[in-house]
This record gives C-alpha cells, structure tokens and sequence, in this order.
C-alpha cells in the first residue's frame, strides 16, 4: 500500500489538469492556518477546485514537491483508519528532507474513510496548518465534525456551474450589448434550464447528458443514501423522491405523502419521511427553504418548498416537469440565489411570493417573484400583487419579477418593480 501511495502522490505531482473554470462566487484563499473544506454534490466540480488551489500556490511559488494530494474515491486506494498515517511515511520516504509545516496537503473524497476526522486534527495540531479537504456528504458540516475539528476548519458549498460559469464553459458572450449576444445568451438559458450546470457535461450532447444525469441520480440514491444511512425500505424512499420531484416550487406536505403511502398499504412512520428528506438534503440531491416569519419557531414548523440542486436532474427524471418551464425557471433561479450565498425564504399569505432572499453582506431582504412571461394579464396581476405584498410585509420599495426574456420597469402601490430576464439578472444582479 505504501508503496502504491508513493506512485500516486509522485503522479498527482506531475498531473496537469485540463481548463479550468474559475468559480464565480466562490474566493477560496489559500495560507490561513485553517482547515479549508469543500462540501458540494458529486461532479459538481470539488476535485477541480482543488486543482484550481494548488495552481495557485505554484503561482506563489509553491514547488509540486511541496504539495500532495490524494483522491480517496481512486480505485488503486482502500485505506482503513489506521492505513492514513501511510500517506505521511510514503511522502517523507520520498522526499526525506520534506518539512511537514511548508507542505500543503489536498484530499479529495476523504469521507470515504471512516475515522478521517481524527487524522485530520492529528495532522493539523502536530504537522501542517496547510490542509484542503473535500467531500459529497454535508457531515463535513455537521456538529459532530465541528466538534472533532474543534474550530479548526472554514467551510464552503460547492454547487454545479452558476449560469455565468456556464456561459464561460460553452464560449458564451459576456454582455448583452448587441443583438446578437442577447439572442445568444436566451439560447443559453433555455439550455442551462433543461440541461444544468455540472461540469463535466458542457461538452456532450443532450442525449448523452441525460444518461449521464440519470446515473448521476442512481449514485446518489443507492450509495449515498441507501447505502451510506441503511435505509430498510428503499421503494418507499424512492416513492418519496418521485413526490418532491414532481411537487417542486409548491410546498412539501409531508403527511399527504404520509396518507399517501398508508393508502398503499406501506407502514411507516412519518418521521422517517422528515428524516429521507433531511438525507436528500444532505448529500446536496435538494435544498428545502421555508416559509418566511419572523418567528424563527414559525419558519421551523412550516412546510417546506424543495427544490433540486441541478436542472439537469430535475428534466432527467422528472419527464412531467422537464416540460413545463415556468416550474424549471423557478428551480434555476432558486438555486442561482444559493449559488450566490442567499438564504431563501418563500413567502405566503393570502397572496405568494416565490422568494424572500436574504444577501451574504446585508441586513436588507430581496423580494423576488418568477414568471416565464408576464404576457397574460391574469399572471401579470397575481404575480404583480404578490410580489407587493411580499414587499409591504417587509417593509421595503422594491422589488424583482425574474421572467425568461422581457424585462421593463414598472410602479404599482408605491412599489417600484424591476421585471428583468435571468440572464440579465444573474449575469449582473441588480443590488
């Protein structure tokens, strides 16, 4: 193994990664003395994140020899807890003059062994405060793993490719200063729309993407939640899913899809049903918001809208929703607002507003609806008195209509209102 481990750091060493996208809303720094984390889905671009790091330490003039990485998902590799400290011998045998403490160290995957907190804290209290670490399960966030690093480490979520970086990938224009770009960047929207965002697809053609997509989703189901939390009913978990696809942009009842199972016959529980969705979540499949209050009990207690980290998911298994596009512009513009560090909030009374966002540097919320087309007078009006009474709730003057490709400026109840198309909003967000 040690010896295995000596090729595979020398091979990293020497690797040269391909193009590299530079990640939008994403400044990882380098050299702060923490442990740097990255949590995200699977093949949403973690490991070229990395690669993207230890660039730019070699810009700083860091030498390769200075830098390991390890990817635990590489087949060549099946370490137990006690075979980690292997990687530190392998490295100091070639390198005996190797000082630990100049030496960056980047492991990719590294839940795949279990009891790699402890090395991990191991390494950064007696050898190195330069550490990246990587991983598909949100319990690299979790109280637990906080515990074990005890404030050790700075976590970022890494998502499948923002509209921008999107854009970027597919030689996109970068303004929508002429005709021609605008109509470009529409065509790129209805693509991104269907198709998503991860990675490694931009390249392949959409039949092709598809298959991929679906595999994708079968990993995640049968290994990352199946396997990984013993589920004993996977049919009805798969049922469950089928139910948050199919509701997403609508709140989640969880007990109609309860009575729902007990209809058929199934005997569970409902808060096995909360727990399957917590899962979802966790290993980045959804992302769950809740209803806005200001009673955080309140926000607690609502039901919850769901929406799928990709759309490329959502219209690979959802046949139903992958034809209906004001469902799939609402999940696009969703998971664009988290993209950007959000928090998200959707609100409800005798009216709806699509979202409430929260800004990563501000006090102030957003109130934002989404619409395809404002065209139809009774959609202009519902989502027009909406989104005001979204606004008076929250005591602001403004407010945001996302449609796909009409934009205007408009004043209804002292309430001014940007209408603006996706790509021009999240190719250069309006606050």
């Amino acid at each position: 193994m040690k010896q295995q481990l000596k090729e595979i750091i020398l091979e990293n060493q020497q690797f040269i990664p391909g193009t590299i996208i530079k990640r939008e809303h994403l400044q990882i720094p380098t050299n702060t003395g923490m442990i740097i984390s990255l949590v995200g889905a699977r093949r949403s671009g973690k490991t070229y994140l990395l690669y993207d790091l230890m660039a730019q330490l070699k810009k700083e003039g860091i030498p390769p020899e200075k830098i390991v990485f390890i990817n635990f998902e590489d087949e060549r590799l099946n370490l137990q807890p006690t075979d980690l400290d292997m990687i530190l011998q392998a490295y100091l045998e070639l390198y005996p003059e190797a000082n630990l403490q100049e030496t960056s160290f980047f492991f990719d995957e590294i839940q795949n062994v279990n009891g790699w907190e402890k090395f991990i804290r191991r390494v950064y209290d007696t050898k190195s405060k330069h550490l990246y670490i990587s991983g598909s399960n949100s319990r690299l966030l979790s109280t637990e793993i906080a515990t074990e690093l005890r404030g050790r480490t700075v976590s970022y979520t890494v998502y499948p490719f923002s509209f921008v970086e999107f854009v970027k990938a597919t030689n996109g224009p970068d303004n929508s200063s002429t005709q021609a770009n605008r109509a470009k960047l529409i065509h790129l929207t209805e693509q991104f729309m269907t198709e998503g965002g991860f990675p490694e697809l931009t390249r392949f053609e959409r039949p092709f993407k598809i298959k991929i997509l679906q595999e994708y989703f079968n990993v995640m189901i049968y290994r990352d939640i199946i396997e990984r939390y013993s589920i004993s009913n996977p049919e009805v978990l798969k049922f469950f899913i089928k139910k948050i696809f199919s509701a997403v942009t609508g709140p989640l009842s969880v007990n109609k899809t309860y009575n729902d199972l007990k209809s058929m016959g199934y005997k569970i529980s409902n808060k096995y049903l909360y727990e399957y969705l917590e899962h979802c979540n966790t290993v980045f499949l959804t992302q769950s918001i809740s209803k806005y209050d200001f009673s955080e009990i309140k926000q607690a207690k609502s039901d919850k809208k769901v929406y799928i980290i990709d759309n490329g998911l959502l219209s690979a298994i959802d046949f139903g929703v992958s034809e209906n596009k004001g469902k799939l512009l609402e999940n696009m513009v969703a998971m664009e607002l988290l993209k950007q560090g959000h928090r998200l909030f959707y609100y409800k009374d005798q009216t709806e507003c699509d979202f409430i966002a929260q800004p990563p540097s501000s006090h102030h919320p957003i109130a934002i609806q989404v619409s395809l087309t404002l065209k139809q007078e009774a959609t202009r009006a519902r989502e027009i008195k909406g989104l005001v009474n979204a606004c008076k709730h929250l005591k602001v003057n403004f407010g945001h209509i996302i449609t796909l490709d009409e934009e205007e400026m408009l004043t209804e109840s002292s309430c001014k209102i940007s209408v603006l198309p996706f790509y021009k909003y999240f190719t250069k967000p309006p606050f």
